[in-house]
């Protein structure tokens, strides 16, 4: 299973003096919205999603057809596929999506200390 770049996304109450902490971590900008309420750190290989107002707590995150570069690929597993998966190894998936879909799309999973992971393809399917 190639789940993708992996990013920790931090619910934040500030957007702004979030950005400038990690900043000053040595993080830069990459993406993001910050009208939207979200930037997207990096630092080397380490990417940091910051969301102010989207959810509650911290969340683990995987982007399938994205490397850990943050470059796109096409070799990668996609969501459906990994929540079949999961679902079949007994893994509970929280948030599913339909199995039949080819865009875009997300699934949460938590772990057995209540951690949030989520899978978050926002590319097509790769067999579409």
């Amino acid at each position: 299973m190639k789940l993708g770049a992996f990013s920790v996304s931090l619910a934040v109450q500030d957007l702004d003096a979030s950005r400038a902490f990690y900043e000053r971590l040595g993080f830069e900008q990459t993406g993001g919205d910050a009208d939207a309420g979200w930037l997207i750190m990096m630092n080397g290989t380490t990417i940091l999603g910051l969301f102010q107002g989207m959810f509650d707590e911290n969340i683990l995150t995987f982007n399938p057809g994205l490397t850990q570069s943050a470059e796109s690929t096409d070799d990668f597993t996609d969501v459906r596929e990994i929540q079949a998966a999961l679902a079949a190894a007994g893994v509970e998936v929280v948030e599913s999506t339909d199995p039949d879909g080819t865009g875009p799309a997300h699934i949460v999973i938590v772990d057995p200390d209540g951690n949030r992971i989520m899978v978050d393809q926002f590319v097509d399917r790769p067999d579409t």
